[in-house]
């Protein structure tokens, strides 16, 4: 199996695969990833109701962490905002670097490696995305059930869970300034709720309950072809 179109085809380029490949995309526990009332925290960190942009990774090259922050300088000095990286690993010292370089220092908050990810995604308004690559983009589905809204690059099985204009924007990887702009757009008083609405439901697409059925499923026929062949 393979969570995406995209991560199949990849399978197919990089191995001589003979069988088919069935595509099961990932699911989420939206009885964990909802959106909760963090009310206070939210207070905390935006005290003059900033909007709240976030990022979550491991923090390596391949998630283009330095194109989230070159996103939120755009978007910081046009409306009041402020962002949170969550997450840690090898690219941390230089992301720290360019907020010092790039003036926005005092705007972004390194949360580091947290376990409970889905409160801070309930108080935030905008999640980037801007992978070089991803196999799916399941960090864009958890800012879904969240009801978050998402900005990302096309890369891989990204444009299969981000649905460009209804739950968020799509642009070319790297392409900062359209990043920007999209970012810009849906942080809008007027926007934000419709995407808001649009992404908890999209979320919903890829609730266990509706994909694990579909592994089980998979399993069976497999099991029953296996049974057939001897």
């Amino acid at each position: 199996t393979a969570v995406s179109d995209s991560l199949r085809q990849d399978t197919y380029e990089a191995f001589d695969i003979r069988k088919t490949i069935e595509v099961i995309p990932n699911f989420i526990d939206l009885d964990r990833f909802k959106k909760q009332k963090k009310d206070h925290f939210k207070l905390a960190i935006c005290p003059n109701g900033e909007k709240l942009l976030v990022h979550t990774s491991n923090f390596r090259k391949v998630k283009r962490i330095e194109d989230v922050i070159a996103v939120f300088q755009r978007v910081n000095e046009l409306i009041p905002s402020k962002l949170l990286l969550i997450g840690d690993g090898p690219e941390r010292p230089n992301l720290e670097r360019l907020c010092r370089e790039l003036g926005v220092h005092h705007d972004v908050r390194f949360l580091g490696k947290l376990d409970v990810i889905e409160e801070v995604l309930s108080v935030c308004d905008l999640f980037l995305l801007p992978s070089e690559k991803e196999s799916f983009g399941l960090a864009a589905l958890e800012a879904f059930a969240c009801e978050v809204p998402v900005v990302s690059s096309n890369a891989g099985g990204i444009p299969e869970v981000n649905v460009h204009g209804v739950t968020g924007f799509l642009s070319n990887i790297g392409d900062v300034d359209d990043m920007a702009l999209h970012a810009l757009f849906i942080l809008k008083d007027e926007n934000l709720p419709v995407f808001k609405h649009n992404a908890v439901e999209r979320a919903k697409d890829f609730d266990i309950t509706n994909i694990l059925p579909q592994y089980e499923s998979y399993y069976e026929r497999i099991v029953e072809a296996e049974m057939v062949s001897k």
